[in-house]
């Protein structure tokens, strides 16, 4: 396992990425302030996202948070122009890991709140357990949310849920989560949400990658109207002439576990 060097500051420390095989993890490490996110942390985060994009043997990204809570969304205390620029970065961080080439599992043991509401929509998956909660109090605190964050609330919860969230700051608890299907899996209590993301992380990283890869690419092209039927036929024709779909064909005659190269 590798991982990256982090400077600690008296209200924790900088995002960490590190490296397992197939696997790379993301841990939000304030968890004495939720683990809110400081300007610092965005650039550190979207610096990540393009290094796990840059290594083709990652399948899968795991997004989580030390503590109680999964994030607080950004620091609301930095005024200024940094602060101005929050919504734009929370954007630009979003749909970049809302686009990131492996699968993204988001752990919710605990809150999301604010921005990191949209982070954790911008993820492929969510894992949770009783204690998760979702509210975005931006209408509380005069903030308008960023056009990102609005559309894929809608795209996710439908307007009416959409409404709930960003007009009326309602929270929601896990089972509200649960009706409106942005939590995935759902783990009998706090204590086993990271063994039940580390599950689902361990099966997602023994499927095809190709295909994987292909079909997440297209799926959220088509739910947001963009699809592009050529590069859609190519991604079909690269996964149709691949040695994984042989190895795949192979091991389901064979009634055994496949072991695919993503080649």
């Amino acid at each position: 396992m590798t991982s990256r060097p982090d400077i600690a500051t008296p209200s924790g420390a900088p995002p960490l990425l590190a490296f397992d095989g197939t696997l790379a993890t993301i841990t939000l490490r304030r968890p004495g302030v939720a683990n809110r996110l400081d300007v610092e942390d965005l650039r550190c985060l979207q610096a990540q996202l393009a290094e796990v994009d840059a290594r083709a043997e990652v399948r899968v990204l795991k997004l989580q948070g030390e503590g109680r809570h999964f994030c607080s969304g950004f620091h609301i205390g930095q005024v200024g122009g940094e602060r101005e620029g929050a919504g734009d970065r929370f954007d630009a961080l979003a749909d970049a890991l809302e686009r990131a080439r492996p699968l993204t599992v988001a752990v919710l043991q605990g809150g999301a709140f604010g921005g990191a509401a949209d982070l954790a929509l911008a993820c492929d998956f969510r894992v949770g357990g009783p204690a998760s909660e979702l509210r975005v109090p931006a209408a509380q605190l005069g903030l308008h949310y960023y056009r990102g964050g609005l559309e894929r609330f809608v795209h996710t919860v439908g307007l009416p849920a959409a409404r709930r969230i960003l007009l009326a700051a309602d929270r929601l608890d896990a089972a509200q989560m649960c009706q409106l299907q942005l939590l995935d899996r759902v783990a009998d209590d706090t204590a086993g949400v990271p063994a039940l993301a580390d599950a689902l992380c361990a099966h997602l990283a023994e499927l095809a990658p190709l295909a994987v890869q292909g079909m997440k690419k297209h799926l959220r092209r088509i739910a947001r109207g963009t699809l592009d039927a050529a590069e859609l036929a190519a991604d079909i024709a690269r996964a149709g002439a691949s040695a994984d779909l042989q190895e795949g064909a192979r091991a389901w005659a064979e009634k055994r576990g496949p072991r695919f190269e993503g080649r």
